[in-house]
């Protein structure tokens, strides 16, 4: 529970300024009532002068040190630095008293996250992962077929996060330096094993292949990861940068009906726009024309089956969560335990792939 008197809003410092800090939190955490942006912490005198167009009235430091030597001055701390760097710095803010979210994956390791969890707990703070695809409008879509019953019992899942990048970009999200934590595997892979076990319950086998396609690539640019749930429902889940003719994004196959679903949600692509949520009104919806499909024995692509009209994405729903965790004491939104099980699926898999083997957990 923070201790700023109701109605003054909750003071967040954000460390990283790049694409997780710059695109995602600043302006989701800007766009929450009860929410400001205090501090930005970046070294990078380019993402400083970015920052300070964006928010005039924002604090600028070099240091984290430093933001947490301000520690009583503010509310929240939102870790948003390369992953290598996810542990020191939310150990340091809750060791400074202050409540953490640390940007997915919040850390190397399942241990090291449930480390994280037990120091939230024993100095009676929030600890939060970002994990906004939760968020997502075809998520949120299947969520509420699921909930309804609309397909009856799932057999199949299939989840695919498909880009075609031929040409690595580089930086630390393609180092082959395993401190780095990069490569999809723990980048778009911690999106679609926790949207996975959101749906599923906790899995009980994975098996899983990582190839690194393209020239020059250092790390797993296209990855397969099997699931078997305790509830009995296999997930295929899909995570590729080399994709040159993208497949669904959902494909769910129950005793009723299935669920097809193309696109991405356009929620990163509108923010990446510099399009906001509660100033654009369009945010976060989509047109007509990307609805999935449900039905049984017909395809979606020659338009059988019956439209699903895509519930509209809601990113700014997590730090809503957060603001009333801060406020109420409330659960938070995705925690760090959650994080963990996650990573032991990530970790799994990385094993699976090097042994050739099915791992049981």
């Amino acid at each position: 529970m923070t201790g700023t008197p109701p109605g003054t809003p909750l003071r967040v410092g954000l460390v990283g300024y790049g694409l997780a800090g710059s695109v995602f939190h600043a302006p989701l955490i800007a766009a929450t009532d009860g929410l400001v942006l205090d501090t930005v912490v970046t070294a990078n005198p380019d993402r400083q002068r970015q920052a300070r167009a964006e928010f005039p009235d924002v604090r600028l430091t070099a240091t984290a040190d430093d933001l947490f030597d301000r520690a009583d001055a503010l509310d929240l701390v939102v870790v948003a630095s390369p992953n290598k760097t996810h542990v020191p710095l939310a150990t340091a803010a809750l060791k400074a008293g202050l409540p953490v979210v640390v940007d997915k994956p919040v850390a190397g390791t399942a241990a090291e996250a449930r480390e994280l969890a037990a120091l939230a707990d024993e100095r009676g703070l929030l600890l939060s992962v970002f994990q906004n695809r939760r968020w997502d409008n075809d998520f949120l879509t299947l969520r509420s077929l699921l909930a309804d019953g609309e397909l009856g019992d799932v057999w199949r899942f299939e989840s695919r996060f498909e880009r075609w990048r031929p040409q690595p970009k580089g930086g630390w999200r393609e180092s082959g330096d395993p401190a780095e934590i990069g490569g999809l595997l723990y980048d778009l892979g911690s999106h679609v094993v926790d949207q996975a076990l959101v749906l599923f319950g906790p899995a009980t086998e994975v098996y899983a292949e990582t190839d690194v396609r393209r020239p020059g690539a250092q790390t797993d640019d296209d990855t397969f990861i099997a699931l078997t749930h305790a509830s009995g429902v296999r997930s295929h889940l899909y995570v590729s940068a080399t994709t040159a003719q993208l497949g669904p994004r959902f494909r769910v196959l129950g005793s009723k009906a299935g669920y097809v679903k193309y696109g991405l949600d356009p929620q990163e692509a509108a923010l990446r726009d510099g399009k906001r949520p509660g100033t654009d009104a369009g945010f976060g919806v989509e047109p007509e024309s990307l609805w999935g499909r449900t039905g049984s024995g017909e395809s979606p692509l020659t338009g059988g089956g019956r439209p699903v009209p895509t519930l509209r994405g809601d990113y700014p729903a997590y730090y809503a969560a957060v603001a009333r965790s801060l406020r109420e004491g409330t659960a938070a939104p995705v925690t760090a335990l959650e994080a963990a099980a996650a990573l032991d699926v990530l970790e799994a898999a990385r094993r699976s792939a090097r042994e050739k083997v099915t791992v049981t957990l």
